[in-house]
């Protein structure tokens, strides 16, 4: 087939070192794994023991000296962060290669302006990786479900909530325990504020969003909440109540039709946050690591993406994946790029103010013990036009002065709704606290 496709990459990680073991191994895999070489590879320092061994003369500390090495025609980036991974990606844009990236923190940020240097260019700057680890969803978004009026794109994207969230309702574990475990196991990093605060399926949704919707996204504006405050009896309680709570990422239209008028602006709801989700939902059995994404639109209905959301393996898959894609129309066009297609904005959208934005809701209040609380709870509401689908009494735990908590789901409204009912609530005399307020879908 003529000339090998040099690899270079930039990061030799754990995802980093899978690259290299699936493109050292390709028998039994695709033909076209064979047509690339590992060219050259960056690391930070060259004395560390790592889980596959390179030639000394292909590493180097410089990754300028990757992107810019003449055998370089693909640059792979899993360097993480912001910088100076987006300055490499722009750099080997700017000289005529193309770019495989996991890296969803800069997609998020500057997808926009990689994605029109790269139309520029003529290259390709392909992120499979950045979501959903080892699940094909960037591809079909952009491609395969191009027919379609996508509704709503929603899922599970982070593997390390979505392990903790599964423990402590299948095993009674505290938040805490349960996220040492996660480090323990390598599933949670020593810093895991990015993941337990939501930040990184912030980002996985803000690119996910882009791509079903056809505009940019801000990635500063899309409203996030964590699980780190979440309490073990939430989750207990949602189980009784016939829900699992999952930390769920979403995107949807906020009008009822599509806008055909593409000056006019689509207005999206795009947020995270942990969520009761109905046991017999399709996202709610999606245990561990894993992750799931779905999509709805029409006509297709409802499509679900499920698989392993993080690690070496899967990750790798996607990267050496998205080369495999580039590799092929190079070699259709004699190694001339030029023929790729690219993507960019073909709608407006912009986000709907996060009080705007309606769900259902998931309220615990704590009280002292009083017949009339339920009814004047559920009175307010009312009065705030807030529907209720139910009202629920449990005795607290470890209680002897005869306390009880009440668990309120509501019908949707919009959060502003919800907001000023439950300042009224929180001054009622009897309620002692207002211990947890989740979304319900």
């Amino acid at each position: 087939m003529g000339t090998k496709i040099g690899v270079g990459l930039l990061g030799l990680g754990t995802v980093g070192a899978g690259v290299v073991k699936i493109l050292r191994s390709p028998q039994g895999r695709h033909p076209l794994v064979q047509e690339l070489e590992l060219a050259r590879v960056a690391v930070r320092d060259l004395g560390r023991p790592r889980p596959v061994t390179i030639p000394l003369d292909q590493l180097t500390t410089d990754p300028k000296a990757v992107v810019d090495d003449p055998a370089v025609q693909v640059v792979v980036e899993v360097i993480g962060g912001i910088e100076p991974a987006r300055s490499l990606i722009m750099r080997a844009v700017a000289a005529g290669k193309s770019v495989v990236t996991a890296n969803k923190a800069v997609i998020a940020r500057h997808g926009e302006e990689i994605t029109a240097a790269a139309a520029t260019a003529g290259v390709y700057v392909l992120t499979e990786a950045a979501v959903g680890g080892g699940i094909p969803i960037i591809e079909p978004l952009k491609q395969f479900l191009g027919a379609n009026r996508i509704q709503r794109v929603s899922g599970i994207i982070n593997a390390t909530t979505n392990y903790i969230l599964s423990r402590m309702a299948q095993d009674e574990i505290a938040y805490d325990a349960v996220l040492e475990e996660a480090q323990a196991y390598g599933y949670a990093e020593l810093d895991p504020s990015a993941d337990v605060n939501g930040l990184d399926a912030a980002d996985k949704i803000a690119i996910l969003a882009g791509l079903a919707f056809g505009g940019s996204i801000d990635r500063a504006s899309v409203s996030t909440v964590g699980i780190s405050n979440l309490q073990r009896c939430d989750v207990d309680y949602a189980g009784r109540l016939g829900y699992n709570i999952k930390l769920l990422s979403t995107a949807e239209r906020t009008a009822q039709e599509p806008n055909l008028n593409m000056k006019i602006s689509q207005p999206l709801a795009v947020y995270v946050c942990p969520t009761l989700i109905p046991k017999n939902h399709l996202l709610a059995d999606v245990n561990g690591v894993n992750n799931a994404i779905l999509v709805e639109g029409e006509p297709i209905g409802q499509l679900m993406f499920h698989g392993p959301g993080a690690g070496a393996g899967p990750t790798a898959s996607a990267i050496v994946g998205d080369i495999l894609n580039i590799a092929s129309i190079c070699r259709l066009h004699n190694n001339r790029l030029s023929y790729l297609p690219t993507v960019s904005n073909w709608q407006n959208c912009h986000l709907v103010q996060q009080e705007k934005i309606q769900q259902r809701n998931y309220i615990r209040i704590q009280t002292h013990h009083n017949h009339d609380v339920a009814e004047r709870v559920s009175n307010i509401l009312n009065n705030q036009g807030v529907p209720i689908q139910s009202v629920t009494r449990f005795d607290t735990a470890n209680s002897n002065d005869g306390d009880t908590e009440i668990i309120i789901i509501s019908h949707k409204v919009s959060r502003q709704q919800i907001s000023t009912a439950l300042r009224s609530i929180k001054a009622l005399r009897e309620v002692t606290c207002l211990a947890a307020h989740l979304n319900c879908l």
